[in-house]
This record gives structure tokens, sequence and C-alpha cells, in this order.
């Protein structure tokens, strides 16, 4: 195999240069991927925005065959070099409670908050052997890689986004219980506002309802090609007024902040909610203003925080890609190369005037 790769360092604080790294040998345990799309996730934005832990690869929605496959990984993990996989950017330690309990996602090892934390995408260079972002041609799989494989049809370019619709099967289904009977309030039409809108209409929620801004019209046209009954653009209707025309009164029973709005937004998404509702948020940097104790406990309410998916989610996102039943393509607007790994970030970023829902990085263009 090639013992070379290209990748795209992040050097510095919304810095990109691209380098070349050796490939050294691996032990029976572990495992090479070639990388054929790797997807961008908001996070990744993030990230850029902090050069705290040093340089790295960015990227963990990694699709590629496996070009080189140790024995004991190939036992264990049931694959073959050739195969088509997704990783998971979860490397758990496979042994505390939470992995135990099949919650690889609430394992301390893959929180790089904690000192010793490593997952793909934000793992400092300086952890041998380097190659631990998507933004790259090769990519380590260790003893610890959460692998998927992609089922026969589905192309890579679609199979990068089955983490982001992977989380909306999480949040939606697993996290809130959407199903028959409920309505189902999504707040941002990006890429995991739309695996929620996907994941309410296949667990059968009795109406969905997707929120965003006028400027999100082709993004609300693709929500209803998922799911969705209704769209609002906020900045033309008032979100409460409207939430309890469409219902009748009744309110929501799940309400789902993925807009990024902030912990402020907690307050009137909790209003869109009927007694004993669930809101779930993604929403963490800085701090909720006058919170509504009072609402919450006087109305039953259910308050959760939102971070990752389960295995089950995420194969969840591979059959309905599998179905062909979904317009995935139209989700993934914008394939790009190495040299454009900034461009690309400072789009998903919403620093540049293009307008993008799903944008993939190809390492071989």
């Amino acid at each position: 195999m090639t013992r070379r790769s290209r990748a795209a360092v992040m050097t510095g604080l919304r810095t990109t240069e691209i380098r070349e790294f050796d490939l050294p040998e691996i032990g029976a345990d572990a495992g090479w991927l070639r990388v054929e799309v790797n997807g961008i996730c908001s996070s990744d934005w993030n990230m850029y925005n902090n050069d705290k832990p040093g340089p790295r690869i960015l990227g963990h929605e990694m699709v590629g065959r496996i070009e080189q496959l140790g024995s004991i990984a190939a036992y264990r993990w049931g694959v073959s070099e050739g195969d088509l996989v997704a990783l998971e950017e979860y490397l758990p330690c496979g042994h505390c409670e939470y992995c135990r309990a099949g919650e690889i996602r609430s394992c301390i090892a893959t929180d790089q908050r904690f000192s010793g934390g490593v997952r793909y995408g934000s793992t400092p260079l300086k952890v041998a052997p380097a190659l631990w972002g998507g933004y790259s041609q090769y990519v380590y799989m260790p003893p610890r890689a959460i692998i998927h494989r992609v089922p026969d049809g589905v192309p890579p370019r679609i199979a990068a986004m089955c983490l982001p619709v992977g989380n909306g099967f999480q949040w939606t289904y697993y996290d809130c219980g959407a199903g028959p009977g409920k309505i189902v309030v999504i707040q941002g039409p990006g890429q995991q506002g739309l695996g929620c809108a996907l994941a309410a209409r296949i667990a059968g929620a009795d109406m969905i309802i997707v929120s965003g801004l006028s400027t999100d019209a082709e993004r609300f046209e693709l929500a209803k090609l998922f799911g969705a009954d209704h769209t609002i653009a906020v900045d033309k209707d008032d979100l409460l007024e409207t939430v309890a025309d469409l219902t009748k009164g009744r309110m929501a029973d799940i309400v789902i902040d993925t807009s990024g709005l902030g912990p402020n937004n907690i307050n009137p998404s909790l209003r869109l909610l009927r007694k004993r509702g669930v809101m779930a948020t993604l929403s963490r940097k800085g701090s909720a203003r006058d919170f509504d104790a009072e609402l919450l406990i006087g109305q039953q309410l259910t308050l959760k925080g939102l971070r990752g998916h389960s295995y089950d989610a995420v194969e969840m996102a591979l059959r309905a890609m599998a179905s062909r039943r979904y317009p995935f393509e139209r989700m993934s607007t914008h394939v790009m190369g190495l040299d454009q790994v900034d461009h690309a970030l400072r789009m998903v970023g919403g620093q540049l005037k293009e307008r993008s829902i799903h944008v993939s990085i190809d390492p071989w263009i």
C-alpha cells in the first residue's frame, strides 16, 4: 500500500496547510482506512476556532475502504480489506460502565475535555500516528475503532452523512420518544435538523414542524421531502403563535433545538410545549438568562442536553439511505478537495455567501 498520506492540517486559529505523513506499520489489532469522503460537521467549524489542542487533522464523518487490516482486527470487526465502511468519531475504552451498557458516546475515553481522551477529528498530531482526522487520504484504525458496514448501493458521499442523520434518530426517537400521536417541533433545518425530521417521520409522529429563517427556503423544501408537515420562518412569523395555530392550541410534545441559538433559546422553546412535554437542546455556549424554572416545574417538563449518537442510531440512518426512499443526494450539496478545506469550513461556519447543507471533502481530488 501507499506509505504516505496527504492531509489538511489545522496549524493554528482558522489556518490550514497541506502536509504529508508516513504510514507506519500496524499491529495485528489495527488497520488503515483509505478515506473516500469525509463530511464536515458544524462542530468542525467550532474546533477551527479553537487552537488550544494544538495542530491536528479535523474531520470525523469518514467513509472509505479498508486498505490494510490486521488479522485480529479482521476477526473482531468482521470486515475485510476492500470493504466500504463508515467510522464513528468515538474511540471508546470498551470496558467502562457506559461502554458495557452500549452508551459509548458517554465513555470518558472519547471525551477530549478529560486527560487522555482520544477521538477522531480532534486529537493532536503529537498522538501517534498523527492521522486521527478525516481531512486526510488515510486514517488510522486502532483497536478501539467503531465501524459500520456501508450497505450495498449507498454511495460514499451519501454514507458520509450517516453520523449527522444518526444524531437525528438518536435525539428524536431514542432520546425524546417520538412516535404515533406526537407533535414534534424541530428548530434549525441544518443537516442534523433534517435528520430529526426524517427520524420523526419514520417513527410515525402525527405532526412535524421545522423552523428556521426565510433564507432557509431550500432547506425547508428538503425538510418537507424528509417528512416535515409545516415549516416556519421565524423572522417572518411568530413561532409560538404559529405552533399554537397549527396544533389548535395543543402545542408540541417534543421540541428539539438544533439551531445553535444558545441557552437563551431555552425559555422560548419551553413555551412551545404542552404539559409533560420534552425539550432537547444542543446549545451550550454561554448561559441562559433568568432560566424559567417555574415553567419547567409547573408544566412538569423535561429538559435534556443532547450529545452524539448510539451505534443503533447510525445503523438506522444507513438503513434509511439504503431504502432509497429519501432524497439524500439533495442534502449533499458540495464536495471539495483537501486544498479547499479552509474554504469549506468557512462556508459551513456561515462566513461566506455560499449556501450549503452538507459539505464533504474528497482527499483525492
